[in-house]
């Protein structure tokens, strides 16, 4: 005779969930990040004791002890991962065991404990199934935001040995505002993101705050994000300050700057690649300088740019701004390839295009 399994996560659906009215006109204009739906997964981490206390409850404020461990020494990491609604009326998410596997990673950088992939992705399959109301239609999207911070109560230099994991979700709209077609960046010449040896890779909160004011900048120059170089010789292109960069060539070539522990490993960076060689492109990981990008632009060999990841999804590049002036991507405003490659992965994130590499796991 076969044994139910117990249920993993004990399920406290909110008593203040927002009405399907309210909600309906909320939705209407979500934005980014402003929006929450009603409930959020936790999981709690005890040296001893392993994971345990799996909950799906409302959404609510964590009360900390002002010596919680994140506050002084930002033991954090973070995901981000979004949910559709198909063609068909389901729900599904995008390549998320990749997303398991990089927070795994992140922890173990950040020296925090892994939690296992089948946990991870059970613990955001249940956010998504009970506020699946709140995926927005048309192009829209639920963004889930996966998180794990240092819990414990005390002051001293060493990993914590209590840590909470949580999911949260945010109804999404357009990443930039106005929903640009091409973005305008800032070159940073003060600032890096990273260096050798140091959490680049690592999806952690840190990494983040180091580019605010250089973000800041950007956006006093009227650009909307920043171009990190490298940080030890300060002429290779990396990252910006969110998403990761491509480079599209006169020969229909592509080129991204190689990981190599300074440039966090997008997957949407991934998913571009390999959609890219199927399509019969030649996709370079190699080094670029700035230097470079400014030549091969003015001299029309650099054909197109565009930033991607999870939030921005594909971005073209239209302008890039530094100290040393400006200039103007192709025709300014994007390309075919460009074009190209954002139609075929949010078609195969939307279920509208096939998806050899079954990238999309239903819910």
């Amino acid at each position: 005779m076969d044994v139910q399994q117990k249920p993993r996560f004990i399920v406290n659906p909110s008593s203040k969930a927002v009405s399907a009215d309210q909600r309906a006109v909320m939705l209407e204009d979500p934005g980014f990040g402003r929006l929450f739906t009603d409930h959020m997964v936790t999981i709690r981490y005890s040296e001893g004791q392993g994971w345990h206390s799996h909950s799906v409850g409302p959404r609510e404020p964590f009360q900390l002890d002002p010596a919680c461990a994140v506050l002084h020494y930002a033991q954090e990491v973070f995901e981000g991962m979004k949910a559709y609604r198909l063609a068909d009326g389901t729900v599904a998410m995008f390549r998320p065991e990749e997303n398991a596997r990089r927070f795994a990673e992140s922890a173990q950088r950040m020296a925090m404990p892994v939690l296992p992939e089948d946990i991870f992705l059970e613990a955001v399959e249940e956010l998504v199934k009970i506020d699946a109301a709140w995926i927005p239609g048309g192009e829209g999207s639920l963004y889930l935001r996966p998180f794990m911070f240092a819990s414990e109560t005390f002051l001293g230099v060493r990993p914590s040995a209590e840590y909470i994991f949580c999911v949260i979700a945010s109804p999404a709209g357009a990443y930039f505002k106005g929903g640009k077609k091409a973005v305008t960046l800032w070159v940073s010449e003060h600032y890096t993101r990273a260096a050798r040896g140091g959490t680049g890779a690592a999806k952690c909160g840190g990494n983040y705050a180091a580019s605010l004011v250089a973000q800041a900048e950007a956006t006093a120059h009227g650009c909307d994000q920043v171009v990190f170089l490298d940080a030890a010789e300060h002429q290779w292109v990396e990252e910006l300050g969110g998403m990761n960069v491509f480079f599209v060539m006169e020969d229909g070539s592509l080129v991204t700057p190689p990981l190599g522990g300074t440039i966090l490993p997008g997957i949407t960076r991934d998913s571009i690649i390999k959609l890219a060689r199927a399509k019969g492109h030649d996709v370079r990981e190699e080094r670029y300088s700035f230097a470079q990008w400014r030549a091969d632009a003015m001299s029309g060999k650099l054909r197109e740019a565009f930033a991607c990841g999870t939030a921005a999804v594909v971005t073209a590049i239209g302008t890039v701004k530094s100290v040393e002036g400006d200039f103007t991507v192709g025709n300014g405003d994007g390309g075919l390839v460009t074009e190209m490659l954002r139609a075929e992965l949010t078609g195969i994130q939307r279920g509208t295009v096939a998806d050899p590499a079954t990238w999309v796991r239903k819910l």
